[in-house]
């Protein structure tokens, strides 16, 4: 790997106004917002919560997921502002709370998540086309894989470019993913019929279970069209200005919410819940086929693949950043935190995509890949958002950074404590064999963050409390091996 080049200092310099010459503006940030969070997920909405929920329950499950993870929203937000010292926050946030290992924990399982669903990303933009061309039949067939090998490398290389270059093509994608989703909402109002939305209104037929049940199925599909959220905080070090790494975390969440909502509910007024359960992946193409007639179809499949082409675009870059500043400050090996000429992530790029492409060969041997990949990545990413939030409520207790502020500092402890509940009942709904697959994934990282340690020259590598956690991680992994041993449990 000749073309991995030597270390560069990870920020630049700042101008008197606060402003970083070069760096991203708020436009550039949203978008990695809006585009992180709009990828297939979005298009495969209705199917998903139609499976797991009737309209009822679908509503609560909206009502505390939007309270939920506007309070997320607000955490980066307002950490981003108390905290500007603090850079990719996802990672700094837990490790500033809780010590390096669990800093290296929320890196580590954000980073794994990503990675996994890029390849969930490549899988379904090449199953999308195959609705067309039938080689590509279900994304993971040989051809599928052999373009999809193609694509990964080539986003890789423009990355290697720079930071910049991929941020102003994910702007122009993040517009592009936008218009088929408005075209869709627009064309099903039209439609809409109310009768079919009321039907069976709270699933007492659907054998879905209670509403309670219901509701929480819903919400665990929704942390995957949620993932992204924290994207302007990720790149806070890059950021032109700090304070507009909150702007764009808030304004890219309520846009974001406002359009799966619609997405969502709408879709229940043009076919009846049972039916939409029971479609394929990209269900909005056949909501909108319904609608409109069979254009509607490759309308929505072309925006399909310009949507997840962006977020893909995205996720590499967020895994690569994900990696590339604990390497810069020891929680990784020092390899990782290196820069290339051009100010990217390059050693870090080279190894999240090895292994993307590992794992997308491996999908060959799989079925129903995607989703699949969706909640595993879901999964992985709780950790490190429970982690944010609990920092946010640490550091408004303490009121670090809050002198002369009580008002401030009581409203920012209530969305604290809203975001931490928020956190921990995700965990709950996610179940105990999702969480037994995260604690597999979780605990190789110990032998990346000893590397890590031992780089530094340090031989006391966990501390008591953090020696309690890995002990933990163990147990439920070995949990997991049994399981997957019996039959009872597999990683795709």
């Amino acid at each position: 790997m000749s073309s991995i080049s030597s270390e560069r200092s990870v920020a630049s310099p700042e101008t008197t106004t606060g402003a970083k010459p070069g760096g991203l503006s708020l436009i550039a940030l949203l978008a990695l917002v809006v585009g992180s969070m709009i990828g297939g997920g979005i298009f495969s909405l209705p199917q998903n919560i139609a499976a797991a929920a009737a309209a009822g329950p679908t509503i609560i499950g909206w009502i505390i997921t939007g309270i939920g993870m506007i309070c997320l929203a607000l955490v980066y937000q307002f950490l981003a502002a108390r905290k500007p010292d603090l850079n990719n926050g996802i990672y700094a946030y837990a490790r500033a709370g809780f010590g390096d290992y669990m800093g290296f924990n929320s890196a580590w399982g954000y980073w794994l998540s990503a990675l996994i669903g890029d390849v969930g990303y490549l899988v379904l933009i090449f199953s999308t086309i195959g609705k067309f061309f039938p080689i590509f039949e279900g994304g993971n067939t040989i051809p599928a894989l052999i373009c999809s090998s193609l694509l990964l490398w080539g986003i890789h290389f423009m990355i290697l470019r720079g930071v910049q270059t991929a941020a102003m093509v994910n702007l122009i994608t993040t517009i592009a993913k936008i218009v088929p989703l408005f075209v869709f909402i627009a064309l099903c109002l039209i439609g809409f019929k109310f009768d079919l939305f009321a039907m069976d209104f709270w699933g007492q037929n659907s054998g879905l279970g209670s509403v309670l049940e219901q509701t929480k199925n819903m919400m665990m599909v929704t942390v995957w069209v949620f993932i992204g959220i924290e994207g302007a905080s990720v790149y806070s070090t890059r950021a032109n200005k700090r304070s507009d790494v909150g702007k764009a975390t808030v304004i890219g969440f309520l846009f974001v919410l406002a359009i799966l909502i619609a997405v969502n509910l709408i879709s229940l007024g043009i076919m009846q819940r049972a039916e939409i359960a029971d479609l394929a992946d990209v269900s909005t193409a056949d909501v909108l086929a319904t609608a409109v007639g069979p254009w509607g179809a490759w309308f929505i499949s072309i925006g399909v693949i310009l949507s997840v082409l962006g977020a893909l675009l995205s996720w590499i870059l967020l895994c690569g950043e994900t990696m590339q500043v604990p390497g810069s400050d020891g929680t990784m090996p020092k390899a990782l935190g290196r820069l290339n000429k051009n100010g990217a992530p390059a050693n870090a790029l080279w190894v999240t995509n090895i292994l993307t492409q590992l794992i997308l060969i491996g999908t060959f041997f799989s079925e129903d890949i995607y989703l699949a990949m969706a909640t595993l990545a879901a999964a992985l990413i709780l950790i490190p958002y429970l982690l944010s939030a609990l920092y946010a409520l640490l550091i408004t207790i303490r009121g670090e950074g809050y002198a002369n502020e009580p008002k401030a500092r009581t409203r920012d402890m209530l969305i604290s404590i809203v975001a931490t509940a928020y956190g921990i009942w995700l965990l709950v709904a996610a179940g105990m064999s999702n969480l037994a697959l995260t604690a597999l994934l979780y605990l190789p990282g110990v032998i990346v963050y000893i590397w890590a340690k031992r780089e530094h020259g340090e031989r006391k590598y966990f501390k008591s409390y953090e020696w309690v956690i890995v002990a933990v991680f163990a147990v439920v992994a070995v949990y997991a091996i049994a399981q997957m041993a019996s039959g009872n449990l597999s990683l795709f």
